[in-house]
């Protein structure tokens, strides 16, 4: 725990000086033993550490004991989230294994934090697939906003070698300029926000001589009386495409095409995407499938075991340093 702690020294405490009984370690070391135990509201965190007093007292003296929730709200309202959130990515990363991998980018509103004056906070998270971890996180006033968010978030984190997967929202040139300079490769799905990349993409793959010039690869998942088959064609015989679209270190397109066949059922999708990598339809798949990692190893976690879209933190920086807490615990 003093490990931990020491990643968060250089975090400000914007108390004034002379009216502060509980130092800012005390605070943040029960706010996140809180969070890990359940808690999800300022009420049950500074019941939580009246409860484990004794406890706390092995790491820290807590002089004058558990802070109310009071002072705790008041605190993460005025905490600097962004100072907060370099605390953060210090700690994960030097705790983090490096290895190449997925790191899958995507956002996430927090439903019940918005007020009169603001609306819900939207955070856009990097999560590393293999290691299970959220390697950063940021705010964006909104969902229209993660084009302004995902490059300051990359901006923080060391991504040397690993595989950025982004929704069609971070389908932009400058997104997969930034990714290569910071010695990384992307995959990023095509959508109508690119038309004319898009169009050109899937008129590409419907013409029926389409399937001399690509690799296919084809995957069956059958569970729980549901049967899903996976077709995946890839070209890097692209150079058509280059000449027609300014895309930096384009490489690659890949078609996902999937039919989902439950109790009888058939319903049917075709997803594309760009790749600045050569690899094979197998891989490619691999890796586009373990982007929704974050939807069900990261978001839904947040939801179901965090109470995340439940919380009613919504006055200044309280949301923001709620959510990060969050991610600490997770």
């Amino acid at each position: 725990m003093c490990e931990f702690l020491s990643y968060f020294r250089d975090l400000e405490d914007p108390r004034q000086l002379g009216k502060v009984w509980y130092s800012l370690e005390e605070i943040l070391l029960v706010s996140l033993c809180a969070v890990m135990a359940g808690c999800d509201d300022w009420e049950e965190i500074a019941a939580f550490g009246e409860a484990k007093l004794d406890f706390f007292r092995q790491v820290l003296p807590f002089e004058t004991g558990i802070p109310s929730a009071n002072t705790f709200r008041r605190l993460f309202e005025i905490l600097n989230p962004v100072v907060f959130q370099e605390c953060f990515v210090r700690w994960v990363q030097a705790m983090c294994e490096a290895m190449p991998g997925v790191v899958a980018v995507d956002g996430k509103t927090l439903r019940q934090s918005f007020s009169k004056e603001n609306k819900a906070l939207h955070m856009v998270s990097a999560f590393c697939v293999e290691n299970k971890m959220v390697l950063g996180q940021r705010r964006s006033d909104e969902k229209s906003n993660e084009i302004t968010a995902i490059p300051a978030l990359l901006a923080m984190l060391d991504i040397q070698g690993m595989t950025i997967t982004i929704d069609a929202m971070g389908c932009q040139t400058k997104i997969a300029q930034q990714i290569l300079d910071q010695n990384a490769d992307y995959i990023l799905a095509l959508k109508g926000n690119q038309g004319g990349l898009n169009d050109d993409v899937r008129l590409w793959f419907s013409d029926p001589l389409a399937s001399e010039k690509s690799h296919f690869y084809q995957n069956i998942d059958k569970d729980h009386g549901r049967i899903e088959t996976r077709s995946v064609r890839v070209s890097s015989d692209i150079e058509w495409l280059k000449a027609r679209h300014d895309w930096p270190g384009l490489e690659s397109i890949i078609e996902v095409a999937s039919v989902r066949e439950i109790s009888g059922q058939s319903t049917s999708e075709k997803r594309f995407y760009i790749s600045s990598l050569k690899d094979s339809p197998k891989q490619f798949l691999g890796k586009i499938r373990s982007h929704w990692a974050i939807e069900n190893s990261l978001h839904w976690t947040l939801d179901m075991v965090f109470n995340e879209d439940k919380n009613r933190s919504r006055k200044d920086h309280s949301p923001e340093n709620f959510a990060i807490l969050r991610h600490m615990a997770l």
